[in-house]
This record gives C-alpha cells, structure tokens and sequence, in this order.
C-alpha cells in the first residue's frame, strides 16, 4: 500500500510531461517582429490582477509595469508578496485574471506559444531541474534551431563567464559529461549557475531571474552578475530584500 501511495504521488507529479504532447499549441498567426527601438517598450503591463485558486484576495492588484530595451529592474520584497507570480505572469506561466498584457506590442492570443520565446525565466531553485543527460543538453533545453558548433562554443563561452570553467575542465567529456541522477553529480552552486546559463542562452528580449543568485557566495555572485548584464536585453531580478 506504501508504494502504491508513493507511485500515485510521483505519477501526479509527472503526468503533465506525458500529457504535454497531446496538447494543441497555440496558433499564431503570424511570425512577429521583436526588434525594438529605444523608446519601443519590450514589455507593457496595465492594471494586471491575479488571485490563486481558493485564496479570499488577489496576490497582485492594479499593476501597471513598462519594460524598455536595456532595462534592468530589482523586485524586492517579502515572502507571499507575489514577486514570483508576477515573474510567472511576465513570462506566460500565468495568465492574469484582469488587465491588459503586451509582449513586443502584441498579446498571448496572438503571440501564441512564441510568447515564451521571447520571455524567458529561470525559476526559484526547487522549481528547476537537472535532467539526466549531457551538460549541453541541460544548457541547451531552450536553444531554438540546430546545435552546431557555434553553439556549443557559445554555451562554453558563457559557462567561463559564470565560473563553470573548472567544472568542464574536470569533466572528461566537457559539455558532453553525463549529468544528473545517474550522472556526474552538480552542486548546489554549480545547479544555480546552470540554470542561469539555460536561460541566458535563450537570448530572450526580455529575461527574469527568480531567486537566481542566493546560493552564490560574494565573488562568484559579482561575477555572475557581470556576465549576466552582458548576455541579456530587458532583465529583471526577483530578490529577497
């Protein structure tokens, strides 16, 4: 009965990917543009609200938010204050339940599916994941198109830049080192910066970090966020204060 209880568990926890093949994308229309001046704004938000199934009052109310190319914004604030709803939102996760929300000028119904293209987040800690398989692919998972050479230096290039270099130097296959469960096994910190090399790699206009850098100590930390303000457009970063 005890592994029975346990297998009903895990089967709920991972019937969504099972499940993710038979769903429809959504159609867009047409392939938009996502090249911006210096006075277009990446993204629009007026008047968003958002209230969690079940929960007496919406967790976000009248929120009005423009992003610009170049912008790099800090959201601080308390647990339970709705930082990560509203990352979840910005990036399509979500839907609000009220209000108006603009990617490159355009809304989800007729971005369809590319609106996760052109917003990228890496999530909190315990919402990410390290899939058995190689480095590259975890690095890779957002990557559009094929992966040649060019890409995997570049995907080098920016694990340096993170302070990954001595890991790969470690590893007797570099990108191409097992990792995962039954793989070579990651740090807590080396896990943090590989799920900000995922999303950096995606070259989104606009990208969120969710409690990205807490599990960095001061140098790594600087130095993560250097090459983070040189590989990413719009930015926003979601901190405790």
């Amino acid at each position: 009965l005890a592994a029975l209880a346990r297998a009903a568990v895990a089967w709920e926890q991972v019937a969504p990917l099972f499940k993710a093949g038979a769903g429809r994308e959504e159609a867009a229309p047409f392939a938009p543009s996502v090249q911006h001046d210096a006075t277009s704004p990446v993204l629009q938000a007026r008047q968003l609200a958002f209230r969690h199934r079940g929960a007496p009052a919406p967790v976000l109310h009248g929120v009005d938010l423009a992003i610009a190319p170049g912008d790099r914004l800090l959201l601080q604030g308390a647990s339970g204050g709705g930082k990560s709803t509203l990352a979840a939102l910005l990036t399509g996760l979500r839907r609000p339940d009220h209000g108006l929300l603009l990617l490159a000028g355009l809304d989800r119904p007729t971005l369809g599916a590319q609106w996760h293209r052109l917003a990228t987040e890496a999530p909190q800690f315990h919402d990410n994941h390290v899939l058995a398989g190689t480095l590259a692919f975890n690095l890779l998972l957002g990557h559009t198109g094929p992966v040649d050479e060019t890409t995997l230096a570049d995907a080098t290039a920016l694990c340096e830049a993170l302070g990954l270099g001595e890991l790969l130097a470690r590893m007797p296959a570099g990108l191409q080192q097992q990792v995962g469960e039954t793989g070579w096994q990651l740090s807590h910190g080396e896990k943090s910066r590989l799920f900000l090399a995922r999303a950096l790699l995606q070259r989104a206009p606009l990208t969120v970090l969710d409690e990205s850098f807490g599990a960095l100590d001061p140098p790594t930390l600087a130095r993560c966020l250097q090459a983070t303000l040189a590989h990413t457009n719009a930015l926003v970063v979601v901190a405790h204060p």
